[in-house]
C-alpha cells in the first residue's frame, strides 16, 4: 500500500476490500483527473498519481485496465511505475498497448519483458517505433515466425551482426522473411549475399521486383558473386584480346558457327569461349568456369541451343581435352550420341538457367 492511498479517506478501504467494479470506477475517476491536464502536471504530481493508481489499477476489471493502458500508452509523461506494471501483465489486452508505443518504458523493462513473457508480448514490442539491437537480439532468439517477420519489417529496429545472421538462417525456410530482410536499408552487402545464397530463385526474382533500383543492382552483383563461387574452379585467363576479336567479327557480320569452328580447331580457347558467350548470351566468366570443369556436357548443351553441327561441337570437345590429350574414338562416339539425343527444349532450359542466374 502506498502512502498516497492511505492519506485519502476511504481509498485505503477500497483498495483493500472493494470489489473490482468499484476499484475500476475509482481508478477511472482518478485517471480522468490526470488526463484532463496531464501535459501541465509537475513531476511531483505525476508521481502522486502514480502512487494512487498503482494500487487501484491491478485490482480493477480487465476492461478497465485495458482502457487505461490504451490511454496511458499515448502520453509522454504517463506514470512510469504504473506503465511498467501494465506492461508486465500477462493479459495482452492490457500489456499490448504500452508495449507497442509507450514512450516511458525504459530499455531495462523492455528487455526484462522480452526475456520472460510470451509471444503475444514479443509481437506487441515489434511495433515500437524504435527497437535497439539488444532488444531485437532477444526477439530473434525467442520469437516465433510472426515475431521475427514483424521485427524484420520494422524500419526503426536495429539488428546486431549476430541478429542478422540468425534472421538470415531462419529466412532460408521463410520466403516472407526473406522479402522483408531484402528490403531493409541497413542490410549490408555481405548479409545480402548470405541471404540470397540460401534462397530459392523464385524468391530472388520476387525480391528483385519489390526493392528500389539501388538494391536491385546490389542483388545482381551478389548473385553474380554467388554464381561464380559455385562454379567449378578454372584457370585465370585474360579474355580482353579475345573479346576485341569477337567484337570485331560481330561488327563485320562474320560472327557465326564458321568463326567458332575456326577458333576451336586452332585451339584458341579464349576466342572460342568469347564467341560462345556472344552467341549464347551467357556471361563469359560463367562459361569459362563451366567449360573448364571436369565434364564437357556444357559444350553439348550450348551446341544444341545454338544449333551447331556435330563437327563444330566435336572441335569444341577436342579443345576441352587440350592439345596434349587425345580422346578415344569410343568416347567421341558416345559424346555424339548424347548430343543427338539431347532435346532442344531441355538444353534451352539449362541455358536459360545460366542466363537468369547472372541477371536476378
Amino acid at each position: 500500500m502506498t502512502v498516497a492511498t492511505s492519506l485519502i479517506p476511504g481509498l485505503d478501504d477500497i483498495v483493500r476490500g472493494g470489489d473490482p467494479k468499484r476499484r475500476g470506477e475509482v481508478a477511472r475517476a482518478i485517471a480522468e483527473l490526470f488526463f484532463q491536464d496531464s501535459a501541465k502536471l509537475r513531476p511531483d504530481l505525476v508521481a502522486l498519481f502514480d502512487d494512487l493508481l498503482i494500487d487501484l489499477v491491478p485490482h480493477a476489471e480487465l476492461v478497465a485496465r485495458a482502457e487505461l493502458a490504451e490511454r496511458f500508452s499515448r502520453l509522454n509523461n504517463a506514470p512510469r511505475h504504473l506503465v511498467k506494471q501494465l506492461a508486465r501483465e500477462n493479459e495482452i489486452m492490457v500489456a499490448g498497448p504500452v508495449l507497442r508505443r509507450s514512450p516511458v518504458l525504459d530499455e531495462a523493462t523492455l528487455l526484462e519483458i522480452a526475456r520472460l513473457k510470451g509471444q503475444g508480448h514479443l509481437l506487441a514490442m515489434t511495433e515500437r517505433p524504435i527497437l535497439s539491437a539488444d532488444i531485437t537480439d532477444v526477439l530473434v532468439e525467442r520469437g516465433d515466425r510472426d515475431v521475427v517477420r514483424r521485427a524484420a519489417g520494422n524500419a526503426g529496429a536495429v539488428f546486431s551482426a549476430g541478429g542478422y545472421s540468425e534472421l538470415i538462417k531462419r529466412a532460408s525456410q521463410d520466403g516472407v522473411l526473406t522479402l522483408k530482410l531484402g528490403q531493409r536499408d541497413d542490410l549490408s552487402g555481405d548479409h545480402l549475399k548470405e541471404l540470397l545464397d540460401g534462397t530459392l530463385d523464385v524468391i530472388r526474382r520476387r525480391l528483385s521486383s519489390v526493392v528500389n533500383p539501388v538494391r536491385q543492382v546490389e542483388i545482381k552483383r551478389a548473385m553474380a558473386a554467388i554464381e561464380e563461387a559455385a562454379l567449378p574452379p578454372g584457370p585465370r585467363r585474360d579474355f580482353a584480346g579475345a573479346q576485341r576479336t569477337v567484337l570485331g567479327l560481330h561488327r563485320d557480320g562474320h560472327l557465326g558457327e564458321s568463326a567458332l569452328l575456326g577458333f576451336a580447331k586452332a585451339h584458341k580457347y579464349e576466342e572460342s569461349i568469347a564467341a560462345l558467350s556472344a552467341l549464347s548470351g551467357v556471361r563469359l566468366s560463367i562459361l569459362d568456369r563451366l567449360i573448364a570443369g571436369d565434364r564437357y556436357d556444357p559444350i553439348l548443351i550450348l551446341g544444341r541451343v545454338l544449333n551447331l553441327g556435330w563437327p563444330t561441337v566435336r572441335a569444341l570437345i577436342l579443345l576441352w581435352y587440350g592439345p596434349h590429350r587425345t580422346p578415344a574414338d569410343a568416347d567421341l562416339e558416345a559424346a555424339r550420341a548424347n548430343f543427338t539425343r539431347l532435346m532442344p527444349s531441355t538444353a534451352e532450359r539449362v541455358v536459360n538457367f545460366w542466363r537468369n542466374r547472372q541477371t536476378i
